[in-house]
């Protein structure tokens, strides 16, 4: 592995408050499956479980007035697609990524799917690198913000799709036209290409899914999250 490899894991071991004891694990979960064998497919296996079960314990903890079907709702908004991006892009994890060449020129680097599973692979390389408390460690400070957002009670009741469309009727605005623009994949894992067209304002917004429903939910989100960058109060 290069120096300059090595010091850009160097960086990405701080940004997460944890440093590896084999340092391969962690290039292995960062690792997409055009370049090597050897791809973070596996770990990704295992760090979506070890996610699911950490935000599950964290927020049963925290909410014991909540049933289980919010719980469950709460939990879906906080480990779905759009939320690791999220984390993954306050990461920089896209420039940490090892491509082959032609997925990096065909935008692998900001992929949603690949920076989401990614990320959960690195949460399964720390639970191998030490143990499930350590990984769980991980989780619970790159969480930290939305696990004591207060607005719980919103996230349950309200997607993005909805507070997006709230938010522009109470202005007299259209309301957004979600277009399936592109499907690409095989057919047991067929990835949906949504855009979030906004004619009056002069936002067009294109994020990708699993599904046509998580995908405008993630255009929606990304929307939002522009609106709020702009300091306008949603």
């Amino acid at each position: 592995m290069g120096r300059d490899n090595i010091n850009k894991l160097e960086q990405l071991q701080h940004k997460l408050k944890y440093t590896f004891r084999d340092v391969g694990l962690l290039k292995r979960s960062l690792t997409h499956k055009s370049y090597s064998k050897l791809n973070y497919e596996r770990f990704e296996f295992i760090g979506d479980s070890i996610l699911d079960y950490v935000i599950a314990l964290n927020l049963y903890q925290k909410y014991p007035q909540f049933s289980e079907g919010d719980l469950s709702k709460l939990r879906a908004a906080l480990v779905n697609e759009s939320t690791l991006v999220e984390i993954a892009l306050q990461l920089d994890l896209g420039s940490y990524l090892f491509l082959e060449n032609g997925e990096e020129k065909s935008g692998g680097r900001t992929r949603a799917s690949i920076l989401a599973d990614s990320l959960e692979a690195i949460f399964a390389a720390v639970s191998f690198d030490s143990d499930f408390n350590a990984a769980k460690a991980v989780i619970e400070q790159l969480y930290w913000h939305k696990l004591t957002d207060t607005n719980a009670q919103g996230l349950i009741a309200k997607d993005s799709k909805s507070i997006l469309q709230e938010y522009l009727q109470e202005r007299y605005i259209a309301v957004p036209k979600y277009n399936v623009i592109e499907t690409s994949g095989p057919d047991h894992d067929v990835r949906f290409k949504v855009e979030c067209n906004i004619a009056e304002m002069g936002i067009n917004v294109v994020a990708e899914g699993k599904s046509k429903k998580e995908a405008s939910q993630l255009a929606a989100d990304r929307v939002l999250l522009f609106l709020k960058n702009k300091h306008i109060k949603i």
